[in-house]
């Protein structure tokens, strides 16, 4: 996911950045609106968007970044009036953080509004096909069939397998799949998660099911 952070105090800006790279989210940075215009493009999934910049009023470039796309906008500021959060949903926001905010709170309401955001999806696209077709996840009725033959995993098993389904060809981070599979941030789940994926890939046999990256996590191979 790519997140475009609109915020001219650099502090600010590169502890955001740290954090949601950490969480395994790719980000660009614009500490005034004309960049911020600049860098919005298709590939962008969410809008953090501070509202005292140095060129614009963050309210009056929320309504320019609405007329340009549908992304979803997460106003991150320290005006914690009512009008203010009433001025930023009506100009196209999707939600409203007030300054000083946890991280994980933030985290979770961008991860709420890109939820929110994706389009339902078809049944038949619930089905990732690996190794031309050899292995099958079906997200809708979870269940993964290697060599034609389903293979029985525990529901934390699956959703490990179906948070990897949904971000193909991409390295999930641990963290990542922690968060989401056991909705924490906890890091004492990391040998867990390695226990769970040991016992994935025992049940897929000789097919490679799950794949380590290195310093990062795991990913679908094929």
């Amino acid at each position: 996911m790519r997140i475009l952070i609109v915020e001219d105090d650099e502090r600010v800006a590169a502890a955001l950045d740290a954090f949601l790279a950490r969480s395994g989210y790719a980000t660009v940075r614009a500490a005034d609106g004309a960049a911020a215009l600049d860098l919005l493009g298709a590939d962008t999934e969410v809008v953090l968007l501070d509202l005292g910049l140095p060129d614009v009023d963050g309210i009056d470039l929320c309504r320019r970044i609405r007329g340009r796309s549908d992304v979803p906008i997460v106003i991150v500021t320290a005006r914690n009036q009512v009008t203010e959060r009433i001025k930023g949903l009506r100009a196209g926001a999707d939600d409203f953080v007030v300054k000083p905010y946890d991280v994980h709170e933030l985290l979770a309401r961008i991860e709420a509004v890109t939820r929110r955001s994706r389009p339902v999806r078809p049944e038949s696209e619930g089905v990732v096909d690996l190794d031309g077709g050899a292995v099958r996840i079906d997200l809708v009725a979870r269940q993964v069939v290697v060599d034609r033959q389903p293979i029985e995993l525990t529901r934390k098993e699956f959703d490990i397998v179906a948070v990897l389904a949904r971000y193909p060809g991409v390295a999930v981070p641990k963290e990542r799949l922690i968060r989401e599979v056991w909705n924490t941030d906890w890091r004492g789940f990391g040998h867990s998660l390695e226990v769970h994926v040991g016992a994935i890939r025992r049940k897929a046999g000789q097919r490679r099911l799950i794949e380590t990256v290195r310093g990062v996590g795991y990913r679908l191979a094929g």
